[in-house]
């Protein structure tokens, strides 16, 4: 019996090379099938915009395709996971590898080992390319797929309230009094709560106090009455600070930026319960890959002429598909106060690694 907690350095290397490839094989099939669907779906849009053509579809998919790897990750773990495990069972490899003296966990060792680089690999993905892809693209469309605004720190569909009343714009750009909005509108409400009143303004900037809305178009809803304004003050109560920390996307900050601005609306007195899970559900996400091998590996043991292979197969991709359900279910529950923060992103993961270790002790140890 092998006291060592993987196998030969031959068997480790064998394995985490069978097992990278159908990774990468899995992760590049599950991509390109659904970057073609979206692009399918994407490409009206796109090329509606005078100007664009196949160039803009090409900058579409370079965005797309991050925010895909990103959420395939742990998908293409599982089911390389199950092909992996599958056919080494079907070729009677773990039969001779549990007949030299391996334990279950010797046999899986490898494969945790390889799902756990592919977690930091991802997590640093995620850090590098993910948020400044997901960021981009969240302002392109907010433009309608039009030109990109050439400044950084873009940020799109921000809704302000001042009062009853309301300002909205398509893209802002800028930081404190160098804010600049743009597709601009201001709702004004009457004392039932219904909008009296719509202005729109391609651009508005701060007026110190209030926003100067250029080229304002005012639409009285009572008297269906339009009127042309060259500038117009609104929202005199709404100020850059509070803009700076309106609207975080979490999806669109690092880890370290996020945490930044759950410190920046913590000492304003803002709520963070969502944003502060979603900051743990940054290193609990990319992880999930290392739950994969464990929870396929129901797959890896019993004989494969027992006719039970696909059944366990099945139990396999049923238990990995259950978690990404409950990880969905803890974080949604997580954002509207049903979970604390830290529960929300870590409790899915800890349970399924308890079920993972149970079922693989219970059945093979």
């Amino acid at each position: 019996m092998h006291l060592d907690f993987f196998p030969s350095r031959t068997l480790t290397v064998y394995l985490a090379r069978l097992f990278i490839t159908r990774i990468f094989a899995v992760l590049v099939m599950l991509v390109l099938v659904l970057m073609m669907l979206d692009l399918l779906s994407k490409s009206g849009d796109i090329l509606a915009q005078p100007g664009n053509g196949q160039a803009q579809l090409l900058t579409y998919a370079s965005l797309r395709i991050p925010q895909l790897i990103q959420s395939f990750v742990p998908y293409s773990v599982l089911l390389a996971t199950l092909i992996t495990l599958v056919t080494l069972n079907q070729n009677s490899e773990v039969i001779a590898m549990k007949a030299a003296g391996l334990s279950a966990h010797q046999v899986l060792s490898p494969l945790l080992l390889t799902a756990l680089a592919v977690s930091v690999l991802s997590f640093a993905f995620n850090e590098r390319f993910v948020t400044r892809a997901t960021s981009t693209l969240k302002v392109w469309e907010a433009a309608d797929y039009g030109p990109l605004p050439k400044e950084s720190g873009v940020r799109a569909n921000v809704y302000l309230t001042d009062g009853d009343n309301v300002l909205s714009a398509a893209t802002i750009t800028g930081t404190g009094e160098n804010i600049r909005m743009n597709g601009v509108s201001w709702y004004v409400r009457d004392q039932q709560g219904m909008i009296a009143q719509q202005v729109r303004a391609p651009t508005a900037t701060f007026a110190a106090p209030g926003w100067k809305l250029q080229d304002a178009t005012r639409f009285d809803v009572q008297k269906a009455d339009t009127e042309r304004l060259p500038e117009l003050i609104v929202g005199q109560d709404i100020t850059p600070a509070q803009i700076d920390l309106e609207r975080i996307d979490p999806d669109a900050q690092s880890f370290v930026q996020l945490y930044r601005s759950i410190n920046a609306y913590e000492e304003v007195g803002r709520r963070t319960g969502e944003l502060r899970a979603k900051w743990w559900h940054k290193i609990s996400g990319p992880l999930s890959a290392l739950l994969m091998p464990l929870l396929g590996a129901v797959a890896a043991f019993g004989l494969a002429r027992s006719g039970q292979l696909f059944l366990r197969a099945i139990i396999g991709m049923a238990l990995g598909f259950a978690y990404f359900v409950v990880d969905n279910a803890a974080l949604s529950m997580g954002s509207f106060g049903g979970y604390p923060p830290f529960l929300a992103a870590w409790a899915p993961f800890l349970l399924f690694l308890l079920i993972g270790e149970t079922v693989l002790i219970r059945t093979e140890e």
